[in-house]
């Protein structure tokens, strides 16, 4: 999940673990939305080659 900080940067979260046990959450800082956006869609792809499937809950557009 992508979201903006109060200095103007973002902050790319991402959250591993099963449904109902314990999760690790990693938080990273970007300067701006372009490199955020560009670490969230690795971090996807990344997730895709292992097998892991897309889904779309919401948003301005369709997945890529």
């Amino acid at each position: 999940m992508l979201q903006p900080d109060l200095l103007g940067g973002w902050t790319l979260l991402r959250e591993t673990g099963q449904i109902g046990g314990r999760s690790t959450v990693r938080r990273e800082q970007f300067m701006d939305h372009d490199s955020a956006l560009a670490a969230l869609e690795q971090a996807r792809d990344q997730q895709l080659k292992r097998g892991f499937q897309l889904m779309f809950s919401q948003g301005a557009e369709a997945p890529r």
